[in-house]
């Protein structure tokens, strides 16, 4: 198989990251005999510096011309300090967000036994946990009518966001919560806030229209508060989470600790146009050149990617890499055990590589 990859490594630790995943993929299409090209594209703080625009036109294009996009990590200390910035990395990530039509944003929460001394929560609470969290990605408030701080007529600064969400925009996000319910354990739980919020009321409203199309799902629904609790006291509960952008912004986030590192979860966001492949976690600023961030997720969001194009065997090489990775101590400072050996970021991408290339 042939596959253009649009490669945005970022800010902060993204670069990092960012080498050792296209190291994986590389050495996964070379055993499988795929033919893999790359381009990289500018995005985030770095392409503010360089061009003004956090996801210029040549980004967009490359991104619009790829099979799919790797994608690390935008942010940078002097925009999230700087209130009155009119130009923020994380605009870059919206507006690629929305030119690429990604409305599904798959981020799947998954324990790993060896690692669950490192949650906090207690361990017959989260061993076991496996669940995946479906964000609506480009409605919302994120994307809805705004008013930035500025005092109004009667003297007063105020501001507005509108959480605006439309009865298609709805529908589709839900038939991608059930897609992935029927393909795991039929197990779908809508999230919102439907005894405060209209949108929330529609969400609700098109669930319940819908859930005769899906016999075969348990289909329950749940208060974005409760949501948050259920998920601290009882992971296990959830298989399938379907939920609003700015909900499963905050929730997937809280879903991320469960594991004890935001480092080992990967993401996926699809819809209209290029799929994007990313870690959960953020640019990291403060771990940036120390050879320290957890490479983990980037590796394993190659192996979604790989996935998407029903590419199962090689996805299934990579997890089984990063398992034996982690059943063998080679573990970046925040998850090794005490007294084990360092390894850093170039090491830990070394030795699955080596992995993937003696299987």
């Amino acid at each position: 198989m042939k596959l253009k990859i649009a490669v945005l490594a970022g800010d902060g630790i993204g670069p990092e990251i960012m080498e050792q995943g296209v190291a994986v993929l590389s050495a996964v299409a070379e055993k499988f005999g795929h033919e893999v090209s790359y381009k990289e594209a500018l995005c985030g703080a770095h392409a503010i510096d360089e061009v003004g625009d956090p996801f210029p036109e040549e980004t967009f294009q490359a991104c619009k011309e790829a099979d799919a996009v790797l994608f690390a990590s935008v942010g940078d200390p002097k925009f999230d300090n700087n209130p009155s910035a009119k130009v923020r990395p994380e605009q870059g990530l919206l507006a690629m967000r929305k030119k690429l039509g990604l409305y599904a944003n798959i981020r799947p929460v998954e324990t790993f036994d060896c690692l669950v001394h490192k949650s906090p929560l207690k361990d017959e609470l989260v061993r076991g946990a496996d669940f995946v969290c479906i964000r609506e990605l480009t409605g919302g408030m994120y994307f809805g009518k705004k008013q930035e701080p500025a005092v109004n007529a009667d003297g007063v600064e105020d501001a507005l966001d509108t959480n605006y969400y439309s009865r298609p925009e709805v529908e589709r996000i839900l038939r991608v919560g059930y897609q992935y319910a029927r393909a795991r354990r039929k197990h779908l739980t809508v999230v919102d806030k439907a005894n405060v919020l209209a949108s929330s009321r529609l969400w609700r409203k098109v669930a319940q229209e819908m859930m005769g199309e899906y016999p075969d799902v348990t289909t329950d629904f749940m208060y974005v508060d409760n949501a948050a609790m259920r998920m601290i006291q009882d992971p296990r509960f959830f298989d399938v989470i379907v939920t609003e952008n700015t909900f499963g912004d905050i929730l997937t986030d809280e879903g991320s600790c469960i594991t004890g590192s935001m480092g080992l979860l990967p993401s996926a966001s699809t819809g209209s146009s290029t799929p994007v492949f990313e870690p959960i976690h953020g640019s990291w600023p403060q771990g940036k050149g120390l050879n320290i961030a957890n490479p983990l997720a980037q590796i394993l969001s190659v192996a979604m990617l790989f996935e998407y194009f029903d590419l199962k065997n090689e996805g299934k090489l990579i997890r089984e890499a990063v398992n034996a990775s982690l059943d063998q101590n080679v573990r970046t400072p925040e998850i090794q055990v005490e007294g084990g050996e360092k390894y850093g970021t170039k090491e830990v991408g070394a030795w699955i590589v080596k992995y993937i290339k003696n299987s």
